[in-house]
């Protein structure tokens, strides 16, 4: 809506009125009218309220580390992405803090195109890496675009969208990652003639905002900003322009290319390279993709403006069986971790014996949809039981090789006798096993962990307590690193309070803030309140102790934790035995 064209109040009061009623018919109205101050009708750009840039200090190898800890196989792609992403955000930081750098005209922004199978773990990437940096993120559908709109709006929406993930934080959004899936389906078809509005057209609608433009946040399909437009204009006088500048929003893309092997295999057997016998095999489709140049692109369909937006490009590698096995295998996949809380959230522990995931990866490598075949496998196995075992007391359950291939066969066999020997020794087993890789897990994962809080000493007593960390909070290896730490930073925030409240002087050694935290995952109590309930139980007795000795402080050991009567008993001891 152009400035010359600016509803005024009594307008937008009847608009706002006709929407209201449409959706809620007469029983939502506007009837209090409102009262404008005069306007100088200048149209005015509002501050941007909470313009609270996110901080940016991760290095490429730090993000590579993170992302190879939850992604299997990709190891290429992800040393491309971690550097490119890593250098995007940080050359943002670097702007900020030398200003005399920071219009730069002509810096191009690394905006990704990655390329690969279904299922190989596009869209979770992706998800990791706005995580990890803190960043709002949306995701939108490249078939549901056009040139003039997509679901009633248009493809700026996407960045109305990452305003609101930003919980309305501008100065966020001008920093977080759009992720548009499917980009291959707007590459014009060579059998349109004339302007594809379809495909070209969108790409045209995306060369602005994947470089940089302000889009407006003020739209009049939306009554939200509308009422926001009515509420500042009643207060100030003046017409809002509350605008959104996508130079620092990085753009991702992704799409599988059908057909665009053809057309580089095509390129390269002109070229002479010497690649005939090896490329004319389907196995090695997605190798000759890593081949592929702008000018491929261009070919497939896309504009070479389109294409020059997306400087950086990736070829993920299709998943083997093999694979398939070490994403189930890994601590990390959401695909295990998730049904474990499915059958938790009834009370009962799965486990899985190794031969049974091989067998569901084979289920899913049938399916040719790479990681998620794996999802649909295990549903397809555990519906049975994920249905019947709620109704029963059951509260163990060991998935085998036997239940992969006959699921409603091994229910009723299960349903006869769940506390027959066999099944309770291969639960155990299994458990068993899952610890020791759990934990060897998170030995491999130590040097990464150790880096960010160097001051906190990680030994075995502690990989013991992140294991049950893991098993208790049904959570990734990373999460369960931060978990700890947290419940480490509240025992010693508690530590320093305590000091300050009570007449004694206290203080905790390694051994007692471990027994703390292990009582917290053991009970659901907060550590800090267990540190509290600690120290308030040993206070007359340390009192008294300190009258008998003169010691103005003590630093409580595992013992203390442990048995509190005990403690303050044989410190009783010790020191009116040295007084007689």
């Amino acid at each position: 809506m152009g400035k010359d064209n600016f509803p005024d109040h009594k307008e937008l009061e009847k608009e706002l009125s006709e929407y209201l009623h449409k959706k809620y018919g007469g029983r939502v109205k506007i009837i209090s009218p409102l009262v404008f101050p005069k306007s100088d009708g200048i149209e005015e750009d509002v501050e941007k309220e909470n313009d609270s840039s996110p901080k940016f200090d991760l290095l490429p190898e730090e993000l590579e580390n993170y992302l190879k800890s939850y992604v299997v196989k990709q190891d290429k792609a992800i040393s491309v992405l971690a550097t490119k992403i890593c250098t995007h955000f940080n050359r943002i930081r670097y702007a900020r803090s030398n200003r005399k750098g920071s219009s730069n005209v002509g810096i191009i922004k690394n905006n990704v195109l990655m390329i690969g199978p279904t299922g190989v773990g596009k869209t979770y990437i992706v998800k990791l890496i706005a995580q990890k940096l803190g960043v709002p993120f949306v995701k939108g559908d490249a078939t549901k675009f056009s040139e003039t709109g997509y679901v009633g709006g248009d493809v700026e929406d996407l960045v109305r969208d990452l305003v609101h993930e930003a919980g309305d934080n501008i100065g966020l959004a001008e920093n977080g990652i759009i992720y548009i899936d499917e980009i291959d389906k707007i590459a014009s078809s060579k059998d349109i003639i004339g302007h594809d509005v379809s495909r070209t057209g969108v790409q045209r609608a995306l060369l602005k905002p994947m470089e940089e433009t302000e889009v407006d946040l003020r739209v009049p399909h939306d009554p939200v900003s509308q009422l926001q437009a009515i509420e500042y204009y009643r207060r100030t006088g003046k017409k809002p322009r509350r605008v959104v500048n996508t130079k620092n929003i990085l753009f991702i893309v992704s799409g599988a290319f059908n057909g665009l092997a053809d057309i580089i295999k095509k390129r390269l057997q002109k070229q002479g390279i010497g690649f005939e016998a090896e490329i004319s095999s389907k196995s090695t489709s997605w190798d000759i993709l890593k081949h592929v140049t702008p000018q491929d692109l261009v070919e497939f369909g896309f504009e070479s403006e389109f294409v020059g937006r997306l400087p950086v490009i990736v070829v993920l590698d299709e998943l083997t069986k093999d694979d398939l096995v070490e994403i189930l295998k890994n601590p990390n996949t959401p695909v295990v971790l998730s049904k474990r809380i499915d059958f938790r959230a009834y009370g009962i522990d799965i486990e899985f014996e190794d031969e049974a995931l091989e067998k569901i990866a084979d289920i899913a490598a049938e399916q040719k949809t790479g990681a998620r075949g794996l999802v649909n496998a295990m549903e397809k196995v555990l519906i049975p039981f994920e249905k019947k075992l709620p109704s029963t007391k059951i509260k163990r359950f060991i998935v085998t090789a036997e239940v992969v291939q006959d699921p409603e066969g091994e229910l009723r066999r299960f349903l006869e006798n769940p506390e027959h020997k066999e099944f309770l020794e291969r639960f155990e087993r299994a458990r068993h096993d899952r610890i020791a890789h759990v934990k060897e897990y998170v030995r491999e994962s130590l040097a990464e962990f150790i880096l960010k809080k160097k001051h906190i000493q990680i030994y075995e007593e502690r990989v013991d307590l992140i294991v049950s960390i893991y098993f208790e909070e049904l959570v990734d290896i990373n999460t369960c690193f931060e978990i700890f730490y947290e419940m480490y930073d509240k025992v010693k925030k508690q530590e320093r309070e305590l000091q300050e409240s009570i007449d004694v002087g206290i203080g905790f050694d390694d051994s007692a803030i471990d027994e703390i935290i292990k009582k917290a995952i053991q009970t659901g109590k907060k550590p800090d309140e267990i540190a509290f309930e600690v120290v308030k139980g040993l206070e007359y007795g340390l009192k008294l102790v300190r009258e008998r000795s003169g010691i103005q402080y003590f630093l409580l050991n595992k013992d203390a934790i442990l048995d509190m009567d005990a403690y303050i008993n044989s410190l009783i001891k010790k020191y009116y035995r040295q007084g007689k």
